[in-house]
């Protein structure tokens, strides 16, 4: 493997992280939104993922190894985002400005805690990919002196 895949990788888990880091935000932002109609109301999302390794497209492709496939890469690709299938939060509050004429209120099916733990989670995998990153660079750093 070139030290220019692992610098794509760990880009692509960046990218990829990044885009969760957004979408909790948007979950967590969006968590206490109330509205009186179920099809108006904030439903959560989530990021899709998938992986792609360079070595088992090759090997589909009946390749050995040797030249990298053109559309061959490795690293993770965001499919998309989806809307949860969880249960909208109804609550009765009847002075709410927002109540329906039964005086419920909608909430959306966020939770915060697991907002949370996914932030947290994206977090820590953001920076995981940096320190790749910067190891990968080092290794490019030291390579380039032993000549001296």
């Amino acid at each position: 493997m070139a030290l220019g895949t692992i610098f794509d990788i760990a880009g692509s888990g960046m990218n990829a992280q990044s885009v969760r880091l957004n979408t909790t935000a948007s979950n967590m932002a969006n968590a206490q939104t109330a509205s009186s109609s179920v099809d108006q109301v904030y439903r959560g999302r989530q990021p899709v993922f998938a992986s792609v390794q360079e070595q088992a497209m090759r090997m589909a492709l009946g390749g050995e190894g040797g030249d990298r496939h053109p559309d061959a890469s490795a690293g993770v690709q965001v499919m998309g985002i989806v809307e949860s299938d969880a249960p909208l939060q109804r609550r009765y509050e009847p002075h709410h400005p927002q109540a329906d004429e039964e005086g419920y209120v909608f909430y959306p099916n966020v939770n915060v805690v697991e907002e949370m733990t996914n932030m947290i989670s994206a977090s820590r995998s953001f920076q995981m990919n940096v320190e790749v990153m910067n190891s990968a660079k080092q290794m490019v750093q030291r390579a380039l002196t032993l000549g001296q």
